[in-house]
């Protein structure tokens, strides 16, 4: 059964995963440019037929920023740069089949996200249509792992990816 995504507990489960290990995960040597220190980061757009996907890695994409406090997430008014895009895909991939009949027992969840970085004085894109690719995989008769598992890691991995592009040095 499929369950449509639950941004808080994406939220809870990227905050665990992105702060795990060794401290906060921080791609940024903290110099950065005074025209991107304010960022708005606006909800997805979803092309893809799953409920909430746009929400759902835009909140990720806010929290991770939070955590990092390399650039200060605030609302569209008072940012310096905007961080915009699209949910392009979201794939289930067959994997893995066992059994003489090849019964596909294990999946990939694919998701492929589109982004605009934009300084917002300028208009000068730091980066434009850049995409941000993220799977996680499941087995079906593993009761650890299901479908949003799987997203969520998916999830976890684009957040790293744009946290790392957006606060590296310019």
């Amino acid at each position: 059964m499929r369950r449509a995504g639950i941004p808080l507990a994406l939220g809870v489960a990227l905050l665990a995963m992105l702060s795990g290990g060794c401290g906060v995960y921080s791609a940024s040597s903290g110099r950065v440019d005074e025209n991107i220190q304010r960022v708005y980061v606006d909800y997805l757009e979803n092309m893809t037929p799953e409920p909430n996907l746009g929400v759902d890695i835009a909140e990720g994409i806010i929290e991770a920023l939070q955590i990092d406090n390399t650039l200060k997430v605030v609302d569209e008014g008072s940012a310096d740069s905007i961080l915009s895009g699209k949910v392009l895909r979201y794939h289930l991939k067959e994997v893995a089949a066992r059994g003489t009949d090849l019964t596909v027992n294990e999946y990939q969840v694919q998701i492929s996200v589109q982004l605009d970085f934009l300084v917002r004085s300028t208009g000068e894109a730091l980066f434009s249509k850049k995409r941000f690719n993220g799977t996680g995989n499941y087995v079906l008769e593993d009761d650890a792992t299901d479908e949003e598992t799987a997203r969520k890691e998916a999830l976890t991995e684009i957040v790293k990816d744009i946290l790392a592009q957006v606060v590296e040095d310019w």
